[in-house]
């Protein structure tokens, strides 16, 4: 049923055709020896009554390696088609005929008058038989009349097609018999006079396909859009030569922000800034009276997964977020809407040491390679403090279940990983490799590097000592509440800190928070990123960057510096984004005011020189999806009243995820109206 709902919206039978044969087996790597009918291949095939997509056409044999298996035992009494139908009489004169079978039910004699008798084939016996009047006798094909000839009569004996003369004329045909013979069938009859014939009757050719009067034009059917969504794309958009003109820039250099200042793009990267640019061919956007600053980076994020948490053990390091990402979450739209071009998806906080990150590019429309940020440092997640140890979770029926045992598992897991190391290096051969510790030893090796969900200070402290003790640093400190308590330590350390600007109060660990704690590291010498963890804050991380101008009278610049360069320099990445200077990557926002105005909006988001957000298609997007939406309607609408079944409207849902979730489970959805940090452990209620 489905399939020919596909052909009603254009899909060929070819297509199709190939669908089920030609393609699987060419993805299987085994076209060259299934798929298709040609001589040298395994002899699969199918044998139906009809084309093979008829709604009524039935398969009568499946054929595997030359080995015939029967689907339909009378699926032969299909014989539709037409036959050279040949008549000897007793006195030897033969007349030929064209028959065509219309069914096992149906045939039809074709003469100068097509007449049609009651016909029936089982399998092996057929039987043709004419009611009062008769078809044409073995005489001829009826002639004309004249004189004392019977209208009714065929010629006589002189041959087929004239009217004889002498002898006795033969009446019509009134019945035919016979059975399966190798080429067609053959049997006896008699005619109207009862005289018998003999007959037979060999197939000839194909009847033309009865017409599919169900089958329709295609129908018309809404646009296709990258991703398949409202706000997706009708083609992706190019990468184009842009001119910014006499906006305010602020570079995240040492230039400051710049007024009246144009940015030139060329080929995806800041080619030129300056004043009274020009460029041939390049777009031009007027800038004036706006704002243009480096695209927001959110270090810390849960967009774009359709799983975060791998909760069944403490240390998951072998998964990979990179496995699944969800290039069609929304969620990238509308965070380019709030001016965010980079996101680096962390894996959830259910495990000590949890799974590998990936930093992508918010590229809408793109397929999830395509939302990679290329060539950059991998990372990894860690967790601390009372999601590792589960202190919320109904089923805590796992190691560790207190802070001390969170330490003790990273001392086994590097100890594990060190051992690994140095088999790895003595006996490559024997030593099993181990996914999990290939990645403990990247970051023995510093070429992994760390992010770690923590809240208080011992906890912190203590891990730096584990990975002073192997030799390694901790990245990043991100959540890191109570790093007003240990600035000092973890400069000395070596690490970034990446925190929520006002969080405070929502559990037990966090009571000590206090909205100065972004300021203070500032100051002490950290460099501090204000993230998000959170899919509605994201899209306003500029406002959330503000917060410490009220709370530490941080700079503008210092501020905004901490959602666009700290993390840039956090992830690795500062080289290429995070301020704007000839020859980084093009990732751009132009803002209508001062971006940490809670009145300013994006005008345009801009990556790698294309802009992918753009505030007056928004607008017309909205125009559009209010009308697709109606035309969907009306089309339901008028299949209900035309008797098409119905049923019920069902939501579909989408699911924010953040760090304390797992996402889906068992075909459920896990809905979570707790904090970022709450582990969900009901899945039977969305």
């Amino acid at each position: 049923t489905n399939l020919h709902k596909a052909f009603e919206y254009g899909l060929s039978e070819a297509k199709a055709l190939e669908a089920l044969t030609k393609t699987p087996a060419t993805l299987l790597g085994v076209y060259n020896k299934v798929g298709s009918l040609e001589a040298g291949k395994l002899a699969n095939f199918l044998i139906t009554t009809g084309p093979v997509f008829g709604e009524k056409t039935n398969i009568v044999e499946n054929w595997v390696q030359g080995k015939k298996y029967e689907v339909k035992e009378d699926g032969w009494k299909n014989v539709r088609g037409q036959y050279d139908l040949t008549i000897t009489s007793a006195a030897g004169v033969t007349t030929s005929y064209v028959l065509d079978v219309k069914s096992a039910s149906s045939a039809s004699v074709i003469a100068r008058d097509t007449l049609t008798g009651k016909f029936s084939y089982d399998g092996r016996l057929v039987s043709l038989s004419f009611g009062p009047g008769g078809a044409a006798g073995a005489g001829g094909p009826r002639g004309p009349r004249s004189g004392g000839d019977s209208a009714n009569a065929g010629g006589g004996q002189g041959g087929p097609g004239r009217r004889g003369g002498g002898g006795g004329r033969p009446g019509q045909l009134t019945h035919l018999s016979g059975a399966v013979y190798a080429d067609g069938w053959s049997g006896n009859g008699t005619d109207s006079a009862g005289n018998w014939v003999t007959w037979t009757a060999a197939w000839s050719k194909a009847s033309a396909p009865e017409s599919d009067s169900s089958r329709k034009r295609p129908l018309r059917v809404g646009t296709v859009t990258y991703p398949f969504d409202g706000y997706g794309w009708d083609s992706l958009p190019a990468q184009r030569d842009l001119l910014i003109k006499n906006a305010t820039v602020w570079t995240n250099e040492k230039e400051g922000r710049l007024e009246n200042t144009d940015v030139l793009v060329k080929g995806g990267k800041i080619a030129q800034i300056g004043k009274n640019l020009s460029a041939a061919g390049a777009l031009v956007i007027d800038g004036t009276g706006k704002h243009l600053t480096p695209g927001i980076i959110d270090e810390h994020s849960h967009i774009a997964a359709f799983s975060i948490n791998e909760g069944a053990q403490s240390v998951t390091s072998e998964v990979r977020i990179a496995d699944n990402l969800n290039p069609e979450d929304i969620n990238i739209y509308r965070q380019l809407s709030g001016g965010v071009t980079s996101s680096h998806i962390l894996h959830g906080s259910a495990n000590t040491i949890g799974g590998q990150t990936q930093l992508i590019k918010l590229r809408w429309g793109q397929d999830d390679e395509g939302l990679k940020f290329k060539n950059w440092d991998p990372f990894i997640k860690f967790a601390l403090g009372e999601n590792v140890k589960r202190t919320t979770s109904q089923n805590n029926n796992r190691f560790p279940d207190t802070r001390m045992g969170v330490e003790q598992v990273l001392m086994d897991a590097f100890t594990r990983a060190r051992d690994y190391q140095q088999a790895r290096k003595t006996a490559p051969g024997v030593t099993r490799r181990d996914l999990e510790l290939d990645a403990l030893v990247e970051i023995l090796e510093h070429k992994r590097f760390i992010t770690c969900h923590s809240y208080i200070q011992s906890e912190i402290t203590g891990l730096m000592r584990v990975a002073e003790k192997f030799g390694f640093r901790i990245n990043t400190f991100t959540h890191i509440l109570e790093g007003y308590k240990v600035a000092d330590k973890m400069k000395e350390h070596g690490s970034n800190a990446s925190t929520f600007s006002d969080w405070w109060a929502y559990k037990q660990e966090v009571v000590d928070a206090i909205a100065y704690n972004a300021a203070i590291m500032t100051k002490v010498g950290l460099n501090v990123c204000i993230n998000s963890d959170d899919a509605e804050q994201a899209r306003r991380l500029n406002q959330e960057a503000a917060k410490s101008v009220k709370y530490g009278g941080l700079s503008e610049e210092e501020a905004f510096k901490m959602v666009t360069l700290n993390p840039a320099k956090a992830l690795h990445v500062a080289d290429r984004v995070g301020s704007i200077k000839t020859g980084k990557d093009a990732d751009l926002v132009l803002w209508t005011d001062n971006p940490l105005s809670i009145y300013a909006k994006s005008d345009k988001t801009i990556v790698d020189g294309i802009v992918y957000y753009d505030i007056d298609r928004d607008v017309q997007l909205r125009k559009k999806i209010a009308a697709e939406r109606n035309r969907l309607v009306q089309k339901m609408l008028a299949e209900k009243k035309s008797g098409t079944p119905m049923r019920p409207a069902e939501p579909s849902f989408h699911v924010e995820l953040d760090c304390g979730d797992h996402g889906r489970h068992d075909g459920l959805l896990t809905i979570d109206g707790d904090d970022d940090d709450a582990n969900v452990t009901d899945n039977t209620q969305h």
